[in-house]
Parts: structure tokens; sequence; C-alpha cells
């Protein structure tokens, strides 16, 4: 009895992480997303701790624990995950104000936007 489980999203030899309400445009953490794509789940994560981008450190914990989800949860070689994909979204703006000058007010958004991260296991070719 009770209900059946949920379907996976993804495939079986993967795993992912989803990051919301990142306090950056989705232009600029879209730069440091690029910077992981296609790379080996160490180096990626070198390349993050090494950047000078204020939101690569939100952007390593998500890699993080999408690497925890594909152990813990999918039982998948952390030696072998690759990041297959790393994309980003808009979430919601903030609008704020300051006035200026001959009674106009200048508008000031503050974006959020949101972050998923999935790493795929590969052979190893030897």
């Amino acid at each position: 009895m009770g209900k059946e489980k949920n379907p996976r999203r993804v495939a079986d030899n993967e795993a992912m992480a989803k990051l919301r309400m990142l306090r950056t445009s989705p232009q600029k953490l879209n730069l440091v997303a690029g910077l992981i794509r296609g790379k080996k789940v160490e180096k990626a994560l070198n390349d993050l701790a090494f950047s000078k981008k204020r939101i690569a450190v939100d952007v390593r914990k998500c890699l993080q624990s999408a690497i925890a989800n594909a152990e813990n949860n999918h039982g998948l070689d952390v030696d072998e995950l690759i990041v297959a994909e790393a994309y980003v979204g808009k979430n919601l703006i903030m609008k704020r104000g300051r006035p200026r000058a001959r009674g106009r007010f200048g508008k000031i958004h503050k974006p959020f936007s949101e972050i998923t991260i999935k790493v795929r296991q590969i052979e190893e070719q030897a």
C-alpha cells in the first residue's frame, strides 16, 4: 500500500543539484557556470576554488552537493564523474529605487538567479 515512488528526473548514471535564490544576475552566474561545463569534477572544483568571482563559492557548494548526491543516493563512483550540464535560470527581481533630479525616480533592479548542475559517470578509457 502507499504511494508509488516518483520516477527519476535524470538518467541512471547521473545526479543533480539545484541552488535557488542566488543574489547575482543570471548573466554573471553563467560566466562561472561556463568555467565548469564538461570538465572532470576534480578539475571543476579546483577552478571554482581559485576563481576570483564572488559567486564561485556558492557554485562550488552546489557542485559538492551534486557529487554527494551521486555518491550517497545513486551509488556512482566519484573519480569517474564529469560535469555534464550546468545551466542558469532567472529568479525573482527585487525592485528598488532612488530619487533623482526633477522629481524623477531611478529604478534599481536587484536580480536573483538559480543554477542546476548535473554530473554524469563516465567509464575511463584505459
